[in-house]
C-alpha cells in the first residue's frame, strides 16, 4: 500500500521530522519489482533502519522501507557455518541469534544499530573486527537492469567504512539478503580499545561470545546515548587515516594527540580526540557536550552529534560543519562524516 505524505520521524534514529512525498514498504523480491514498476516514473529512496541517516529535507520521492526478513542456515563445514539474513533483520538482533547458536565472528559487532542490509554498505566495524571479516557474499537487485546480482567478497571492495556501493555503484543496487561466514570454533579478538578491561570489571574467568558481546554492549552503552532517549546515529565521524609523515608533523604541535598504526605506513586518529579538543571557543576548549538549540555533541562521546527533541535535520548538519571546520583550523586534518546526509 502505497501512502502520501508520510512524516519519517518514527522512522529515522535522529528523529528529525520530514516528510515522505510517498511512502510503502516491501518485504520480497516481487513486492520490489511491483513497487518500482508502479512508480516507475517517480524517484525513490530505499530506508533501512535509518539509524546512518540525517534527514535536512522532506524526501520528494517514493520511499521504500526494506522488511525483508529471515535467517538461515545455508551450508556448514567442518570449520565455517554459511548463514544468510534477509536486509531488514535488526542488525543487533541477529548478531545474537548467531551468538546463541554458538556461530563466532560478529560478537564484537553487537549493539551497532541499523539493519542487515546496511552492514556492508559501509564495512560496518567496531573493537578490532569489521563486517569483512566474517563476510562471504550479498545478494542485490540491479536496478537498471532490473535483475539480481551476487557480490563476493571481492567484488565488494571493502576499505574502512567503505564499499563500492558508497560511491562506485552508489544508488545503483538494493541490497535484499548477506550471506556470512561464520568461525563453529571461535577466535576472540579483545585486545582492542577497552574490551579486556570490561571483561575484566566483569570478572569473567572463561571467554565465550556472550561474554565479549556483553562486554561491547556495556562499553556501547557507557558511552552511546539510546536513540529511543535521545536521538542520534551514532558516531556521526569517521576516524580519520592519515599518512605516517603527515602524522608525525602534527604531533610535532600535538604530541598528546592519540593514534593507532594502520596498514601502508598509514595512521588512524581517533575522531572523538579531535573533536573533543578544539572548542567552539577559548572558554570551553571542547565541542564535547556542547549544545545550539536542541542540536548538539554528546556530553559523554564527542563524536555523536545529538538531537534533544526538536532539532531540524539542518541544524544538525550546521553543527557538524562547524565541528569539520574547527578541527580542520586547529589540526590540518580534515574529518570525514560517518552519517548520510538526505
Amino acid at each position: 500500500m502505497i501512502q502520501e505524505n508520510i512524516s519519517l520521524k518514527t522512522f529515522n534514529t535522529f528523529g528529525i521530522d520530514v516528510k515522505a512525498r510517498f511512502f510503502s514498504s516491501f518485504s520480497s523480491l516481487t513486492g520490489l519489482e511491483e513497487l518500482l514498476t508502479s512508480y516507475s516514473a517517480t524517484p525513490f529512496f530505499v530506508l533501512g533502519g535509518g539509524s546512518n541517516i540525517l534527514f535536512t529535507k522532506d524526501v520528494n520521492a517514493l520511499v521504500l522501507k526494506n522488511e525483508i526478513m529471515g535467517i538461515d542456515l545455508m551450508h556448514e563445514d567442518e570449520e565455517y557455518v554459511y548463514v544468510k539474513a534477509g536486509a531488514g533483520e535488526n542488525w543487533h538482533q541477529f548478531v545474537l541469534h548467531c551468538i546463541n547458536n554458538n556461530w563466532g565472528g560478529i560478537e564484537n559487532l553487537s549493539l551497532i544499530p541499523g539493519n542487515v542490509g546496511a552492514s556492508p554498505i559501509q564495512n560496518i566495524g567496531a573493537y578490532g573486527v569489521e563486517l569483512q571479516d566474517a563476510f562471504h557474499c550479498l545478494e542485490a537487485f540491479y536496478i537498471a537492469e532490473k535483475r539480481m546480482v551476487t557480490f563476493t567478497l571481492s567484488d565488494c571492495e571493502f576499505g574502512y567504512r567503505n564499499s563500492v556501493f558508497k560511491k562506485k555503484y552508489k544508488d545503483q543496487f538494493i541490497i535484499l539478503s548477506v550471506i556470512l561466514k561464520l568461525r563453529k570454533r571461535p577466535s576472540f579478538h579483545i585486545d582492542y580499545g577497552s574490551v579486556k578491561q570490561e571483561l575484566e570489571r566483569m570478572n569473567v574467568k572463561e571467554l565465550s561470545l556472550r561474554s565479549i558481546s556483553q562486554a561491547v554492549i556495556n562499553i556501547r552503552n557507557s558511552k552511546l546515548p539510546d536513540p529511543k532517549q535521545l536521538g542520534n546515529a551514532g558516531s556521526f565521524f569517521k576516524n580519520p587515516v592519515i599518512p605516517a609523515a603527515e602524522f608525525e608533523k602534527i604531533r610535532g604541535k600535538f604530541p598528546d594527540m592519540p593514534f593507532y598504526r594502520a596498514p601502508y605506513d598509514m595512521v588512524k586518529i581517533p575522531a572523538g580526540w579531535l573533536i573533543e579538543h578544539s572548542g567552539p571557543d577559548e572558554a570551553t576548549k571542547s565541542w564535547k557536550g556542547f549544545r545550539r538549540g536542541d542540536a548538539g555533541c554528546y556530553l559523554k562521546q564527542a563524536l555523536v552529534l545529538v538531537n534533544y527533541g526538536g532539532a531540524t535535520g539542518q541544524e544538525i548538519f550546521q553543527l557538524s560543519e562547524d565541528i569539520l571546520k574547527s578541527v580542520k583550523s586547529k589540526y590540518g586534518i580534515l574529518l570525514e562524516r560517518e552519517v548520510n546526509i538526505a
